[in-house]
């Protein structure tokens, strides 16, 4: 039996070799000379790697905004513990001439017109259920996608608005060089006429990075639709954070299957 195993479409193959256990994500490149980098799995068979082409890949950072991680809308301690370790791999991915790509929600009036009934009614738990703690503070509650936080911090998650800022610590690390794209799902790539789709296919990317909040909602969301379209996945565990008991490390282990 052959020690090697390539499947795929042309140019598109993946290589693993059954010695290294390492599989070859980095197909045909059009460069020079091509730079990859190889990097140990953390999830699935032990011993595991895989091998990327830098100039083909894409760290995409999801939903990291104010929203989600600063106290004054939600607190989100796995998700502001993601913040240290995203900021280390934005280093590592700058170095390695990796393509940054904020992924954030971003409505539109439009949007907040055409949403259907289902989104609409994720972000409406304080109507819905309204909490019995005799904390009455308005900092935590808001009544769905497009409603006035109050204060300064805008309506919910409405392009230009405080609240769908990108978080301060991570704000600090944006570059000019990096891209931003707006979503209007759970998924960034719901359909082919999303921002992040046509980011990626101009610039001929084929192997995705993810990091954000919430792991098993808006991550592995656009993890998966980014899957059945084709690219190649990885999730970064530590860059990951999420407010379900149980849920990261479930999408841990599916997604490393």
């Amino acid at each position: 039996m052959s020690a090697n195993l390539t499947f795929g479409p042309p140019g598109q193959e993946w290589h693993y070799s059954r010695t290294s256990k390492t599989y070859d994500l980095s197909g045909s490149s059009s460069s020079s000379s091509p730079q990859k980098l190889t990097i140990a799995a953390t999830e699935g068979p032990e011993g595991t790697s895989f091998t990327i082409a830098p100039e083909a890949t894409a760290l995409v950072i999801i939903d990291m905004q104010n929203f989600f991680l600063d106290k004054r809308c939600m607190e989100h301690p796995n998700g502001v513990g993601a913040v240290g370790p995203i900021i280390e791999v934005i280093e590592k991915c700058r170095e390695a001439g990796i393509q940054i790509i904020w992924l954030n929600w971003a409505l539109t009036a439009q949007d907040l017109t055409t949403l259907p009934a289902g989104i609409k009614r994720g972000f409406m738990k304080n109507i819905l259920q309204p909490s019995t703690s005799t904390d009455s503070s308005p900092l935590h509650s808001y009544t769905g996608l497009g409603s006035d936080l109050g204060g300064s911090r805008g309506r919910c998650l409405v392009a230009g608005s405080w609240n769908a800022d990108i978080y301060g610590p991570l704000k600090t690390q944006v570059q000019d060089s990096d891209l931003h794209c707006a979503k209007n799902r759970m998924s960034g790539l719901w359909r082919r006429e999303q921002a992040l789709w046509g980011v990626l296919g101009e610039r001929g990317v084929r192997t995705v990075l993810f990091a954000g909040v919430n792991t098993d909602q808006c991550v592995l969301g656009t993890l998966v639709d980014a899957y059945n379209a084709g690219w190649n996945c990885v999730l970064v565990d530590d860059c990951c954070g999420t407010t379900t008991k149980g849920a990261k490390e479930v999408t841990l282990s599916n997604v490393a299957v």
